[in-house]
């Protein structure tokens, strides 16, 4: 092959057709001479015009140093095109990935070709002396490159219409069907080679090859270090990629591989030597392998899934950190606040963008104590706060033991325990009846709940609120005991409850100023208790008589005979040295009309009292309903009745959710999550309900998921989504209790609040349902 393009390049150097006839002659015996000393094992005689006495000494030296090993093809099947790229692409840094891909292709192609049989196999030394004198030629053959074209030029036609076919860009002749080099070579790809190889890569080889052979003689000093070192990497090749000593010819192959890189490697110069070598060492040459690519392939399609729409599911990185709740820690609304007189700083800023990162656990996070254990300690390390203990530890509210935060019962009008206060409100008022007749309250300024959680036991609910403030984390140690509750506050704006729905409203010391501004607090107050519900209010103005309660009682007395509130009952506790005042809102307006001055006003009659989120508070009352078929002109039926039993304002000529009338359309619900429960929810789903206290459904209708779940050591927060038809009021008739909410922002409660999130036809509704699983996965505590 190289022969035969160095014959080519003299018979290029006439002009006429004699030259070119005698030139074609002398090509066929050139190469009939070297198939026969290639095939004869005779090692060809180097032409002094073409290699140095230095380059062959150098080049004797290096094969008399390799190891014997045969291989079966002969280096006359690796294509000169494939070493002509890889000496030429190491002169610079941008060409040298485009030749070393070209060059993979080059193997690629001489592997999957059918070897010719043999006479006997050529050595290792032989096929790489002939190589090297092929590029040796190859050498020669580029110096003369720049005259070749200039002869080219000025055109011979008859050479390009004769036997060879001169390629002008490329400088080499193509004989006629490509046969005579496939004959000669027994299968050589050069000519498929040649034909596919692209004009670039050739324009790249003719103004490199002269750089090369300069390179080449000045690093000629190293190359035969590098070149142990190449022939030290060959020999460990040859032991890591031959996998069974017995099969000669899987071992021939993987030697073949090996000495056809070291040909190729030879006519790099030295700097580009050191490069491959350190290459070499992982055993993959210039290509990555396929477990790096899939790797890389398998990182990419995960970054891909773990940015869902494009966004980036990470840690919050906030000052409350673990505690983070978006719509009541968005310090830039807080500090853009023009005041915080009314605790606007307390109320919801939620941000424009909802936030899609993740709040961390708090170290050492463990699974939740169960309850009813859960109700006198829960582990520290789940809420690390020990400032309220330290502050309120003296009233029982909380204190540090050990590993356990652990909750006496007690509150600051309870020190002595929450039963015995609930106890002392029912006999300071039997009609209270907890259980039947009282079955929803609301406890305002709850602390840490033991009042919410000790209700439990007279078969009540309670709902209970405090604001994220200086008492720290009081409604994240509620949750994580067990006890209903979420961070609220009496501010500028209605509490997110329909109107008169609150059987009983709590205030035990809740530090709110009730009798400010006209009483608009305690208007609010009014507008969400039952008609012939009761205020119970247990604070210090009730039974202290320093001036400054005094005149707080004063006030107070003053504003709830405004309202029309009865004081029905006022008591002291001897046990706890407390005392407390019970008030019952009207259930007629006949007081209303009496009043001399219309102080506070009613409101007007477009005024909806049922509307509640983000609506401004106002100072005046709405009229309670006085037809028999109105909600709240009489009171529910005892419970366990009334979670049951639909409504008596529910009307058969309304519509249900369903498609029904309103009544059926309740007892069907009804009847339909009872069976769910009972024959899916309790039984084939897996859930361990032992473990299960905190539940929320996140669009309840009618409550029916709750009223099923009845029997079970759980409470439900029933929502009610603000584009959801208005069912709550319903809900709470039942004897349930819920709140509203848009599911397009964060939910009022500290991170990790519920056990079990439960959610039907909900998702369908949503938009923006990437805000929706963020909030979904804020509020869950654990799912079991």
């Amino acid at each position: 092959m190289a022969m035969g393009k160095y014959s080519r390049v003299d018979g290029r150097r006439s002009s006429n057709y004699c030259s070119t006839i005698a030139i074609v002659v002398f090509v066929g015996v050139c190469l009939v001479g070297v198939w026969m000393m290639m095939s004869s094992s005779i090692v060809p005689i180097q032409n002094s015009d073409l290699v140095s006495d230095d380059t062959a000494h150098e080049v004797q030296k290096k094969i008399d140093d390799n190891d014997s090993t045969q291989f079966d093809d002969s280096s006359g099947n690796f294509p000169l095109d494939a070493a002509k790229g890889e000496s030429n692409t190491d002169n610079s840094q941008d060409e040298s990935d485009t030749d070393n891909s070209q060059g993979g292709s080059n193997i690629d192609a001489q592997d999957n070709q059918t070897l010719p049989d043999k006479g006997s196999e050529n050595t290792v030394e032989e096929n790489q002396e002939a190589t090297i004198k092929e590029s040796s030629k190859d050498r020669t053959e580029n110096e003369e490159e720049p005259k070749i074209h200039r002869e080219q030029n000025s055109g011979d036609g008859e050479q390009n219409a004769g036997d060879g076919e001169l390629n002008a860009e490329t400088g080499e002749t193509k004989t006629e069907g490509g046969e005579t080099n496939e004959a000669e070579q027994g299968g050589s790809e050069e000519s498929t080679d040649e034909n596919k190889s692209d004009s670039n890569e050739d324009e790249k080889k003719s103004d490199t090859n002269e750089n090369s052979v300069d390179i080449a003689l000045e690093n000629k000093a190293d190359s035969q270090n590098e070149e142990e070192k190449v022939e030290q990497n060959q020999e460990e090749n040859v032991e890591r990629n031959q996998e069974d000593n017995s099969e000669q010819s899987a071992g021939e192959e993987h030697i073949e591989i090996q000495a056809k890189d070291q040909a190729s490697n030879e006519v790099f110069p030295a700097g580009a030597q050191s490069e491959i070598l350190n290459e070499s060492n992982t055993g993959n040459g210039a290509w990555s392998t396929q477990m790096v690519e899939s790797k890389n392939e398998k990182e990419s399609l995960e970054s891909t899934i773990s940015k869902p729409n494009g966004y980036g599911w990470k840690l919050c990185n906030v000052t409350a950190g673990p505690d983070y709740i978006p719509c009541l820690d968005n310090v830039q609304a807080i500090r853009r606040l023009p005041s915080t007189k009314h605790y606007e700083h307390r109320e919801r800023h939620c941000p424009d963008e909802a936030p899609t990162c993740l709040v961390p656990l708090p170290g050492g996070y463990k699974r939740p104590v169960q309850w009813p254990t859960s109700r006198e300690k829960i582990w520290f390390n789940n809420v690390p706060h020990p400032k309220l203990a330290v502050v309120k530890g003296h009233q029982n509210w909380v204190k540090v033991t050990g590993e356990y935060l652990t909750f006496p019962g007690g509150g600051t009008q309870f020190t002595h325990g929450a039963l015995h206060y609930i106890d002392y409100i029912e006999k300071t008022l039997p009609d209270i009846a907890w259980g039947k007749q009282s079955r929803v309250i609301l406890d305002v300024g709850c602390g840490v709940a033991s009042f919410g959680g000790y209700i439990f036991e007279r078969d009540v609910l309670a709902m209970s609120f405090a604001p994220k403030d200086e008492h720290e984390a009081q409604v994240q140690f509620a949750l994580e005991r067990g006890i209903p509750a979420i961070s609220a506050v009496m501010g500028t704006t209605r509490l997110p409850f329909p109107s008169r729905v609150f059987d009983i409203v709590h205030c035990a010391r809740c530090r709110v100023p009730w009798h400010i501004e006209g009483g608009k607090l305690l208007l609010e107050l009014n507008r969400v208790l039952r008609p012939g519900g009761y205020f119970v209010w247990s604070a210090t103005p009730v039974y202290r008589k320093v001036p400054e309660d005094v005149g707080i009682w004063n006030a107070m007395s003053e504003l709830t005979k405004k309202i029309c509130w009865d004081l029905v009952a006022k008591s002291k506790d001897s046990l706890n040295g407390i005392g407390a005042a019970i008030f019952r809102k009207p259930t007629s307006n006949e007081c209303y009309e009496k009043r001399l001055q219309n102080e506070p006003p009613l409101c007007e009659e477009s005024d909806n009292a049922d509307a509640a989120w983000n609506i401004p508070l106002q100072a005046c009352m709405h009229k309670v309903p006085v037809l028999t078929s109105e909600r709240g002109s009489r009171w529910p039926e005892q419970w366990p009745l009334r979670v049951e039993k639909a409504p008596y304002w529910l009307k058969s000529s309304q519509v249900g959710v369903y498609g029904k009338d309103a009544p059926e359309d309740f007892t069907s619900d009804y009847e339909h999550w009872k069976t769910v429960v009972s024959s899916s929810y309790l039984k084939g789903m897996g859930i361990k309900w032992s473990s299960v206290r905190n539940v929320m459904d996140m669009k309840a209708v009618y409550g029916g998921f709750a009223a099923a779940l009845k029997d079970l050591k759980v409470w439900v927060m029933n929502v009610v989504p603000i584009n959801s038809p208005d069912t709550l009021p319903i809900i709470f008739e039942r004897g349930l209790f819920g709140i509203y909410h848009d599911w397009c922002e964060s939910f009022s409660t500290y991170p990790r609040s519920y056990d079990l999130v439960h959610a039907d036809h909900l998702f369908s509704d949503l938009k923006k349902r990437y805000i929706f699983l963020y909030n979904l996965f804020f509020v869950i505590q654990k799912i079991t």
